[in-house]
């Protein structure tokens, strides 16, 4: 049944698929049943009761209005019967993912994971689309079909998106990746030159086509904060909804210490990152804790000591950890992909699931002016995730930072 809002464009386009001509009535057609058809495709009423009396010699003896009864039961019906059906397809509709610069090595990384069942849940299904420029088709191709080959129970379908226009439909996550071009770009006038155009295009884009829940999430080791902005800037409806990821910076951070004090990273707890991710930064070791740490003093699993009342060596802290961080950074940029792939499903992890309770987290989000931030940029501070959002921890306790380091870690973001 076709409902009489949608009857004339259903009626054209069958016709141009089927290479049919229709004068005044609808069109009938008579399906050959011993043939796989599935029955009879008929117009309205009237063209109901003209095919009957021609090919069966039956006519009716309804009057007009009890016609138009049992006519306007069978469209409430329908009506219902399709919302039962939008109902169910909601039910079983996969989590929409689209990842942009698709074909670069962090996507590789991702897609393992993101599959597994590990970020979003081990009963949700998702749709990938992959999405890159024209040049890159055949890369997306071939990553299309290892993606497919995985046999994933989770991954319901993947695809591929070259034109700008068709991106972020009905999108429920987007993960934006960085390209080549960000990577070559050192200059921030540079930067904001080339890629304002595109992060204005991506904002309008967003906000039109994407899912009004959708969740932006930004990863990479350039410009981070600043395409975060941008984006925010032309898509603020959802300002809330678009993150930076800083958990890569963290993890390097817990390396270094994990190495000084002879231990393993997943051990150090609570290393918050202010500032700009991808620049001017300051790791603030005063919260970081460390567990299971072996020493004259041992305690149960959640028994936990600072930090930096274990490093006694303030030089130390100041120059060596600060230059070995540097070379870690300037490594990842080179093989920065499965640490990217990594610190981005962590945080989406945290995100639908919550984080550790108690843990600190640091997140890229807009400024409201927490801890004296200027207001209106994205800066790296500690946040929480809970019931599918994040939090700022503006309760936290002695991490008042000085002006002087404020001045540096805002200078190349204001």
């Amino acid at each position: 049944m076709q409902q009489p809002h949608v009857w004339e464009d259903w009626l054209k386009d069958l016709c141009e698929k089927n290479k049919w001509d229709h004068q005044n009535s609808p069109i009938i057609w008579r399906e050959l049943l011993d043939r796989g058809g599935k029955g009879l495709l008929l117009g309205g009423y009237n063209e109901f009761l003209e095919h009957a009396q021609l090919y069966y010699s039956v006519t009716s003896s309804m009057t007009t209005e009890l016609m138009k009864k049992i006519a306007k039961e069978n469209l409430q019906t329908h009506k219902e019967l399709e919302l039962e059906k939008e109902a169910l397809k909601c039910l079983v509709s996969p989590l929409r993912v689209w990842i942009t610069s698709a074909s670069t090595p962090a996507c590789y990384n991702l897609i393992p994971i993101l599959t597994s069942g590990e970020v979003f849940g081990m009963n949700t299904e998702i749709s990938i689309t992959l999405f890159d420029n024209k040049q890159a088709e055949e890369d997306l191709n071939i990553l299309m079909t290892e993606m497919r080959n995985l046999v994933s129970p989770l991954l319901q379908s993947v695809s591929i998106c070259t034109r700008v226009e068709d991106a972020f439909h009905q999108a429920h996550v987007i993960i934006i990746l960085e390209d080549s071009v960000d990577k070559e770009m050192y200059s921030l006038e540079d930067y904001i030159r080339s890629r304002v155009p595109l992060c204005r295009l991506y904002g309008y884009l967003i906000e039109k086509n994407a899912h009004e829940s959708v969740k932006v999430i930004i990863g990479g080791k350039s410009f981070v904060n600043l395409k975060a902005v941008l984006l925010i800037r032309y898509a603020p409806t959802l300002a809330h909804n678009i993150v930076a990821v800083a958990l890569g910076v963290e993890g390097e951070a817990k390396s270094v210490l994990a190495r000084k004090l002879k231990t393993a990273p997943s051990c150090i707890k609570d290393v918050i990152i202010w500032g700009n991710i991808s620049g001017n930064n300051y790791i603030d070791l005063r919260k970081a804790r460390i567990y299971n740490y072996e020493s004259a003093i041992w305690g149960p699993p959640h028994y936990s000591r600072p930090i930096l009342s274990l490093i006694f060596d303030s030089e130390w802290i100041n120059r060596e950890f600060v230059a070995n961080l540097k070379k870690l950074t300037n490594t990842g940029r080179q093989f920065g992909g499965i640490l990217s792939a990594h610190s981005i499903t962590m945080t989406l992890k945290y995100w639908y699931h919550g984080s550790p309770p108690g843990e600190i987290v640091s997140l890229g989000v807009l400024s409201e002016g927490q801890f004296g931030i200027p207001e209106g940029i994205v800066f790296s501070m500690p946040v929480k995730f809970e019931t599918g959002s994040w939090v700022v921890l503006t309760d936290l306790e002695d991490i008042k930072i000085g002006e002087q380091k404020m001045t540096a870690m805002t200078s190349d973001l204001i």
